[in-house]
């Protein structure tokens, strides 16, 4: 199953040249689980051509077990691979190929956990679900939310962690900065307004907000305890002898929990509106996409203390964002608990150990079990 998996491309990318459909790997997933018994739909995703979520159903009623994942990988460096990507490869005790570790290799554990369950013994569902977009715009997980389903009690969502449960993340904003002035040339700056020269504003509004944060809000379960601001990107002008017209910005901002999106794009607004008054220039914000929340599920919710006991590992905290709080939104305590290990995303020769495959088969037939069966 991973082999066709690797070998069915479904890069998701902000840039329409490298950007991919997933149905390919959603109809391969479809095909397995309905062999297994699962009454399987395939959603497909609203202006999004090519592209579509499955939820993947064993049983009936309410409540239930979510085993949830993303179907799309990241663009990956040709040159850099010693490995073909889409060509599953086992060396070192490892299986090599784009998606093994983030996270397809997830997909084929789940379904031989959960082969041979007998619908006819389910006291609740268990669902397979599968999305897509998860690296670029959550909109798979968002048209989810959107129709209200699935809805079930229970997620785990296969994530790479290195078996070991996460129960909280941060959030993700990605916001740009268009800053306008007006070109002239540099000989005589009267003529002009200089959109480098407010930027100039801007970044230093900008780290002391970032320095403010970090003194409002703080998170010891963290291993960066507080919110990070990321002076990612920043283009403006054309010519040394001419007076910068434009200078844009984009930012990534990554807040704990407790902290609200919205407020946050709200004051950013309202200190970068304030550093260029004055400066003849104008500013345009631009969400460059609407935003992942933070995710916190109570250690104390049956789904954490289960993933705990069965991997002996106390839940904890990651800096990377998940579709977690989507999930959440629709009534579901979610756990963030997969076989991969982050290190291994997004880079190079991505692989899965082959020593994380019986623990996984093991650790998701257990919670089928323990939540689905009485």
């Amino acid at each position: 199953m991973l082999t066709a998996l690797v070998a069915a491309p479904s890069v998701s990318s902000a840039r329409p040249g490298l950007d991919q459909g997933n149905r390919p790997v959603i109809d391969l997933l479809a095909g397995w689980l309905d062999d297994l018994g699962f009454s399987c739909e395939v959603m497909p995703i609203p202006d999004r051509p090519g592209k579509a979520n499955l939820i993947a159903t064993l049983g009936r009623g309410p409540g239930g077990l979510v085993l949830a994942g993303h179907t799309d990988t990241v663009p990956f460096d040709a040159g850099r691979w010693r490995h073909d990507p889409f060509t599953l490869t086992v060396a070192n005790g490892r299986l090599y190929g784009l998606g093994t570790a983030d996270m397809k290799g997830f997909f084929p554990l789940a379904i031989e956990a959960v082969r041979g369950l007998d619908a006819g013994r389910l006291t609740t569902p268990l669902i397979v679900l599968a999305t897509a977009d998860e690296e670029t715009s959550m909109s798979g997980a968002k048209a989810l939310v959107a129709a209200g389903r699935p809805a079930a009690r229970h997620a785990v969502i296969g994530e790479p962690t290195s078996l070991k449960p996460v129960h909280l993340h941060k959030g993700i904003m990605m916001e740009a900065i268009h800053i306008t002035g007006r070109s002239g040339h540099s000989s005589d700056p009267s003529q002009g307004v200089n959109a480098l020269d407010a930027m100039y504003r801007v970044l230093g509004e900008l780290m002391d907000w970032r320095a403010r944060l970090a003194e409002r809000y703080t998170d010891a379960r963290f291993k960066v305890p507080v919110p990070t601001l990321n002076l990612g990107h920043i283009h403006g002008g054309d010519n040394p002898n001419r007076i910068c017209p434009d200078c844009t910005l984009h930012i990534d901002l990554r807040p704990l929990p407790g902290m609200a999106i919205e407020a946050l794009r709200a004051e950013l607004q309202e200190r970068v509106t304030h550093a260029v008054r004055g400066s003849g220039a104008t500013v345009r914000f631009e969400a460059l996409f609407d935003g992942v929340p933070p995710l916190e599920t109570p250690r104390t919710a049956p789904i954490v203390r289960a993933a705990e006991e069965l991997t002996g590992t106390p839940a904890g905290a990651v800096t990377f964002g998940t579709e977690g709080p989507f999930l959440t939104a629709m009534g579901m305590d979610t756990v963030i608990l997969g076989p991969g290990d982050l290190a291994q995303a997004h880079q190079p020769d991505e692989y899965l150990a082959l020593d994380r495959i019986a623990p996984t088969i093991d650790l998701l037939r257990n919670l089928a079990h323990r939540f689905c069966m009485a």
